[in-house]
């Protein structure tokens, strides 16, 4: 019989927990909260940056103020997703941004599964760094959200807080007014000065129109030469004189094509408590096409 002369592998040589652990790209631990309140971690061991940061003696004693101080602004989450687990015995599933001392802060995944005690509640779990993830999941959210061109949101990101400004407005009673922005004779600008000129012109459009609004304001590109500004806490009236404060800014502003050449024309509109989302952007749409037909470089509101 032919002799197989293949290499045997070696035998692998099992690790015990404690020597295994340590390289883990994770943190194990236990987590016990009484009924009472009170918190710590019996155990706490693994591998990646997240433990050299942290006093481990402190939580394994009492973790309740260092707990508060590591996940800061998340705190009232995770204790939310604490209480929740304790109360219907569910898996704690939750996650928290970890300061780093001279680094960016790191977001750590927090998997455990809970066991109730005599005098409280034991959870048995993982901790993970999922840093590269979370921004990943922002890089991609933030490109399905923009306009690649002006760096504005989108016509998908402005409807979600359309959505959500109209149901604050409705809740509250408070003003809510939207503009829609034209750029007249866009056509026209990009055959004389071309498309990368007008793509310029787009974009400084972006910048000017940012500086004269406040933070809580959103521009967004809808698509082509057209925009819509949405502003909370407006009256319909303090709208149109921020709208034709714009077209003035905007008709005086030198776009590399001289002053002059690039005008806007602007219709507004304020919420009515309680109307459909689609309404409010339609009276804005045929204020637009009022401004256009007057003559543009105008302003034009319907009540």
């Amino acid at each position: 019989m032919p002799v197989n002369d293949a290499p045997v592998p070696p035998v692998a040589i099992p690790q015990s927990a404690d020597t295994l652990v340590p390289h883990i790209p994770g943190v194990l631990f236990q987590f016990y909260r009484s009924h009472s309140g009170h918190m710590h971690f019996p155990y706490l061991e693994g591998g990646g940056m997240a433990l050299a940061y942290v006093d481990r003696q402190q939580l394994a004693t009492d973790a309740s103020q260092l707990i508060e101080q590591l996940t800061g602004n998340d705190h009232p989450k995770v204790m939310s997703a604490i209480e929740r687990s304790a109360r219907w015995m569910l898996p704690l599933n939750t996650r928290f941004r970890l300061p780093f001392p001279k680094a960016k802060p790191h977001w750590i995944a927090v998997s455990a599964n809970p066991e109730p005690m005599e005098t409280g509640v034991r959870w048995n779990g993982i901790m993970l760094d999922i840093t590269d993830q979370v921004l990943e999941e922002l890089r991609l959210r933030k490109l399905s959200d923009t306009d690649p061109l002006t760096g504005l949101p989108n016509r998908r990101k402005l409807m979600g807080q359309l959505t959500h400004l109209t149901s604050l407005s409705t809740r509250h009673g408070t003003p809510l007014s939207i503009m829609m922005i034209d750029i007249d004779h866009f056509k026209r600008l990009n055959d004389r000065w071309g498309h990368l000129q007008g793509d310029s012109v787009l974009e400084q459009l972006a910048d000017v129109t940012q500086s004269l609004l406040r933070c809580e304001d959103m521009v967004a590109r809808l698509g082509g030469e057209e925009f819509m500004v949405v502003l909370p806490l407006t009256s319909l009236q303090q709208c149109h004189k921020l709208a034709d404060r714009l077209r003035h800014t905007i008709a005086d502003y030198d776009f590399g094509i001289g002053q002059g050449n690039v005008t806007l024309s602007i219709g507004v509109a304020e919420y009515r408590c309680g109307e459909p989302l689609v309404s409010l952007i339609e009276r804005a749409d045929r204020a637009l096409y009022s401004a256009k037909d007057v003559g543009r470089d105008c302003v034009c509101l319907l009540p």
